[in-house]
């Protein structure tokens, strides 16, 4: 939850403070380099809440399906292995992403159709052959996003099996009340991405694009500390 907590913050602070100085000022521009870093760091712990999202849905399942084995299963040693393999996944797909995309050529124009540095919107701009970075871009993020969406429903599918056949209403209502906020950040941030990235082409708009950024770059963030904290 603590690394989760980071990450939230780490994202949203990589985008948020230009985001609110560009909407008060009348020129808006960012310096290249400034672009680069925001478009790593955003890409890098976007991507960290994203898988670590399903590794919560794993914890919890372990927690709830084999309460017994939870201590062992999920030690210490196990959980800081999972939380290194998560970062460091997730700083070399922003990196490799990033140096690709700054070896693009943008001569026709440098104005972003976004709030932010982000891979789509350059690649859009770009009067390179994209194709590359695209099939790239996809392939990695459907199987990141596809991975972590298996993962959360295979989790909760054995954690509602498990909960319908406990006996005691009293333990059932303590397992949903201990994954429900979990549960809310998933279906938020998870509903987001499918909602951008896996919509028809036809119904394809920037605008609502902007809207969808700003909703999981800033509004998921700062809820996200409420919704835990609802269950205590």
């Amino acid at each position: 939850l603590s690394n989760l907590s980071f990450s939230d913050v780490c994202y949203s602070s990589s985008v948020s403070p230009k985001m609110l100085a560009d909407f008060l000022s009348e020129q808006k521009w960012i310096p290249y380099n400034l672009c680069v870093l925001q478009m790593f760091c955003f890409g890098a712990f976007a991507d960290v809440v994203c898988v670590m999202l399903s590794v919560m849905a794993y914890d919890r399942y372990v927690a709830i399906c084999t309460p017994l084995l939870y201590t062992v299963t999920m030690s210490r040693r196990v959980c800081a292995q999972l939380v290194a393999i998560v970062y460091i996944q997730s700083l070399l797909y922003s990196a490799v992403f990033t140096y690709c995309t700054i070896h693009l050529s943008f001569c026709k124009s440098n104005t972003i159709n976004h709030f932010f540095c982000d891979f789509p919107p350059l690649l859009a701009i770009s009067t390179s052959d994209t194709t590359i970075n695209e099939i790239v871009m996809f392939t990695y993020s459907s199987c990141v996003l596809g991975f972590s969406i298996v993962t959360v429903l295979l989790s909760y599918s054995y954690i509602i099996t498990t909960i319908l056949r406990m006996k005691s209403a009293k333990g059932r209502h303590k397992a949903f009340s201990t994954c429900a906020s979990h549960l809310t950040a998933v279906a938020m941030f998870y509903g987001t991405l499918l909602f951008m990235y896996f919509r028809p082409s036809s119904s394809y708009s920037m605008d609502s694009d902007k809207v969808a950024s700003v909703f999981y770059t800033v509004v998921i963030p700062m809820l996200n500390p409420i919704i835990y904290s609802l269950r205590n």
